[in-house]
């Protein structure tokens, strides 16, 4: 009876959809509002789906200036070895660095490569079109997230985040196994963490020492969340209005950021966007940072009111929402395929 009623007050756990399933009625409503099942997909009108779900990630850099993200180049299951090797030297991209499957969502298949051989076992194991990224090493990851009205220049910043990856500190005594069942977050995922860190399991991690359990700072993989809500102002909406106003036509979503700190990316200087989510990105600020479960529905509904705006307005523009078919049959092909990556992101350990 204590787990049921400690698993009712941990509402930051549940499955998406048990968190979603009370407030799904306020989704439906806009549906019958806009007469359309996908209205979200004229949102983000150059992003594939809106950005719901199923984006390519080369659409999503081409939109960017290539100063922006990480030096990135896409690799296929049929490339050899050799291939890659002589893109790597064209990139200047040198090891460690990360692989991405190129259509893929939260830290799925992505991986820290840091020699020839866990390529070359990542590139075996991997039957998709995957990414290759340079790695960045600012020391700060953040996320913002951005809101603009399409009839307006400027914006807004509804959620800024510090987001910090999943990770124990050595004492000199413990080993990563031990490490790992104190972890409050770390503990929800043992059998998972074995499968990827099986050759440190039994291992003393030296006493001050950082071990990084997940390279994916998300929600779902463990990483803790520290609000940066007081550090939202004018500059930083600026950096995401510039961004946003370049031809991307992005109106509506979350970037993942990795900078040296908060000042420097108000100036706009030394920060590398790893990525953006369009109208599937969940507004995460309200994990881990105070909320309680009435005060994130308010916050989701916040989101949801302003995506529908965003996608009535551009429809009235002549960006419609895609056919019912058509969306149908997109959503059950990278339903499939995220359930078939999540099985092989098992099974590759």
């Amino acid at each position: 009876m204590k787990n049921i009623i400690n698993r009712i007050k941990n509402w930051e756990d549940w499955p998406f959809k048990i968190l979603y399933a009370p407030i799904s009625i306020f989704w439906l409503w806009y549906i019958i509002k806009s007469k359309s099942v996908w209205f979200f997909t004229s949102s983000n009108p150059k992003i594939t789906f809106g950005g719901m779900t199923g984006e390519p990630k080369k659409e999503m850099y081409g939109l960017l200036s290539a100063n922006l993200y990480p030096t990135t180049f896409n690799v296929l299951p049929t490339e050899d070895i050799a291939a890659i090797k002589q893109k790597l030297l064209m990139n200047n991209i040198g090891y460690p660095f990360i692989v991405k499957p190129e259509v893929g969502e939260q830290g799925i298949l992505l991986r820290k490569i840091t020699n020839e051989k866990d390529l070359q076992k990542y590139h075996a194991q991997m039957p998709l079109e995957y990414i290759v990224q340079q790695l960045v090493v600012y020391p700060m990851e953040v996320s913002v997230f951005y809101i603009r009205h399409p009839k307006n220049s400027k914006g807004i910043v509804t959620g800024f985040l510090h987001k910090i990856p999943l990770q124990v500190i050595g004492n000199g005594t413990d080993t990563l196994e031990a490490l790992i069942k104190k972890h409050p977050k770390a503990i929800k995922q043992l059998s998972e963490l074995y499968q990827k860190h099986t050759t440190q399991w039994k291992e003393v991690i030296p006493g001050g020492e950082k071990y990084l359990l997940s390279y994916a700072a998300n929600h779902n993989r463990g990483a803790r969340f520290v609000d940066l809500k007081n550090e939202i102002d004018d500059k930083l909406v600026a950096i995401f209005d510039t961004i946003s106003n370049s031809g991307t036509e992005f109106y509506y979503g979350r970037y993942d950021i990795m900078c040296t700190n908060v000042a420097d990316l108000k100036e706009g200087k030394n920060f590398s966007i790893l990525e953006y989510n369009g109208c599937g990105a969940e507004p995460n600020h309200f994990y881990d940072t105070g909320y309680t479960l009435f005060g994130a529905y308010k916050e989701i509904l916040k989101h949801w009111k302003a995506l529908y705006q965003i996608s009535k307005h551009n429809a009235s523009l002549g960006i419609k929402a895609w056919p019912f078919k058509k969306g149908r049959n997109f959503l059950k092909k990278s339903s499939k395929l995220m359930d078939d990556m999540k099985h092989l992101d098992a099974a590759m350990g």
